[in-house]
Formats: C-alpha cells, sequence, structure tokens
C-alpha cells in the first residue's frame, strides 16, 4: 500500500490531473501525468479502474492492487525516472489488463514511466 502522502484522493485533484491532457497508453494501460512541479512535494499517484471495465469488483481491485504494488516497488527502489517531476499521475487500467500477471503489469508500468 502506498503511504498517504503519495496518494491523490480528492475529486478535484483527479480532475485537475484529467484537464492537462498529458497522456499515454500502453499494454491496457493509460497514464495521464499532471503538471510539472516547481518545489519539492511529493509525488502524488491515483489508481482507478472504471465499472465499465468488468462488473466484478473482484477483477477491478485485483488490477487496481497490482498496478499500485508495482508503482510501489519502482518508487522503493527509486526507478520511477523522470515521473518525479510532475506533480501527479493516474493510471487508468483497461479491459486488456485484466488478464495479466504481475510481472507483465510491471513491464508495462516501467514503459510508461520511462515514456515521460
Amino acid at each position: 500500500m502506498l503511504k498517504r502522502e503519495f496518494r491523490l484522493k480528492k475529486k478535484s485533484a483527479f480532475a485537475a490531473t484529467y484537464r492537462i491532457k498529458n497522456s499515454f497508453h500502453c499494454g491496457g494501460i493509460t497514464l495521464f501525468a499532471g503538471k510539472v512541479k516547481k518545489e519539492n512535494f511529493p509525488i502524488k499517484v491515483g489508481f482507478v479502474v472504471s465499472k465499465k471495465t468488468h462488473k466484478r469488483a473482484v477483477k477491478r481491485n485485483r488490477l487496481r492492487r497490482l498496478m499500485r504494488e508495482s508503482f510501489r516497488l519502482m518508487q522503493k527502489n527509486r526507478e520511477i525516472g523522470n515521473a518525479d517531476n510532475y506533480m501527479s499521475l493516474i493510471f487508468i487500467g483497461h479491459e486488456k489488463a485484466l488478464g495479466k500477471n504481475f510481472n507483465e503489469i510491471n513491464k508495462i508500468i516501467k514503459k510508461l514511466l520511462g515514456d515521460l
């Protein structure tokens, strides 16, 4: 689980990140990057899997957990690269990513963070 200081929580924060329209897509996961930060604030991250992706909450929560754990491990090992320059990130899981295991999700997240 990500520490509370790294979580994107408010609806207005999600909306502000979407408004920037800086997005990347790979393997069923879309990454929205917010504004470039000017000061030394911690990066805020949100994970979204829509109900349209799958009707079962179990499937949606599993994908969300896999994305969250992948990002947490990369952040712990300081492998997030240029992503640390942004104020907020939102990872959106789509139907194509539902059946993938942790290693596949991890590769996709690494590629998305490398594209920033």
